[in-house]
C-alpha cells in the first residue's frame, strides 16, 4: 500500500507581510485632455496601441512628449496584442510600464477575433449579435488578456496604465431618477471585468463652473477626479485626494499624480 499524501498545513501559510505590486490603472477622459501626454512621461514606459490610435506619434511629431518614448508596433489583432504581451513578459528588456491605447481600440480587436473564431464573422442577429452572445463570449477572452497583464506585474514588475476615451452614458438608478454620468467608451461587460481588475481608475477633465445665468464659465484647468461621483466613475486604492491638478502639461500632470501616490505611500510608477 502507498503512503497516504500529507495534508498541506495552511496554517503554517499565513503572512502578515505585504508585497508592493505595480500599479494596475485606467486613466480616460474627454478628447483632448492630456491621456497620453501624461502617461507618455511616466518613467521606462512602453507604448501599445491599436492601429487607429496613433496620438503618441503625433504628440512625438510635434514636440509635445519626448521624442525617445518607446512604442511597440500597432497590433493589427488580437494575437498581435497577445504575442508583444507574451514577448514583454518573457523577452529581454527594462521597460517598466505598459502604457495601452485605447482600451476601446483594444476591445474591438478582441470582438473581431470572438466574431471569427465563434460566428464564422457574422456580426448580425445569427452571430455576434444574438441575444448578445458575442459580448458574452468576448469576457472570456478578455479576462485572459488582463490575466496576461498581470503576469507582466508580478514576474517582471511593470505597472499598466490602460488609456479609455469617455462617453455620457444613462445611468439606471435603482434609488431614484435616472442621469448621465461619464464612463469609459466601452461595452458594459468590458467595463466590468477591467473595473474589479483596476486599482485606481482617474477621469480627467476640465473644470467648468456654471454661473447664475447658467452659463459655463472656465474650462482650461485641467484635474484628475480619483474618487466615485455620480457624475462619474473613478476610484482608487491609495488614499489618493479626491482631485489632483494636472498643470498644463503631460510633464505636470505625470508629476502630481506621482507626488499624491509617494503622499500615500506608494511609488509614483
Amino acid at each position: 500500500m502507498g503512503t497516504a499524501t500529507q495534508k498541506r498545513n495552511f496554517l503554517q501559510e499565513i503572512r502578515t507581510e505585504v508585497k508592493a505590486r505595480p500599479t494596475a490603472a485606467v486613466l480616460y477622459g474627454v478628447p483632448g485632455i492630456g491621456k497620453t501626454s501624461m502617461a507618455a512621461n511616466i518613467p521606462g514606459v512602453v507604448f501599445l496601441t491599436d492601429p487607429t490610435e496613433d496620438g503618441i506619434t503625433t504628440l512625438k511629431s510635434f514636440n509635445r512628449v519626448p521624442k525617445s518614448v518607446a512604442q511597440l508596433p500597432p497590433a493589427r489583432s488580437w494575437e498581435d496584442a497577445l504575442g508583444m504581451i507574451d514577448q514583454l513578459a518573457t523577452g529581454e528588456h527594462s521597460y517598466r510600464a505598459l502604457a495601452i491605447d485605447a482600451m476601446g481600440g483594444f476591445e474591438r480587436l478582441c470582438h473581431e477575433h470572438v466574431c471569427r473564431r465563434d460566428y464564422r464573422g457574422e456580426w448580425g442577429d445569427k452571430g455576434f449579435g444574438s441575444y448578445q452572445k458575442g459580448f458574452d463570449n468576448a469576457v472570456t477572452d478578455w479576462k485572459q488578456f488582463i490575466i496576461a497583464l498581470d503576469r507582466l506585474r508580478d514576474e517582471r514588475g511593470m505597472s499598466i496604465i490602460w488609456l479609455a476615451h469617455s462617453r455620457v452614458k444613462n445611468f439606471k438608478n435603482p434609488e431614484g431618477p435616472d442621469f448621465d454620468r461619464y464612463k469609459p467608451d466601452v461595452h458594459e461587460k468590458t467595463w466590468e471585468v477591467t473595473h474589479k481588475w483596476a486599482e485606481m481608475i482617474l477621469f480627467l477633465n476640465y473644470v467648468t463652473v456654471v454661473d447664475k445665468d447658467g452659463k459655463a464659465q472656465g474650462g482650461q484647468e485641467r484635474v484628475m477626479f480619483t474618487v466615485h461621483h455620480p457624475a462619474y466613475d473613478a476610484k482608487n486604492r491609495h488614499g489618493l485626494p479626491d482631485t489632483i491638478d494636472m498643470g498644463s502639461t503631460g510633464a505636470e500632470a505625470w508629476k502630481s499624480l506621482a507626488d499624491a501616490l509617494r503622499a500615500a505611500g506608494k511609488d509614483g510608477e
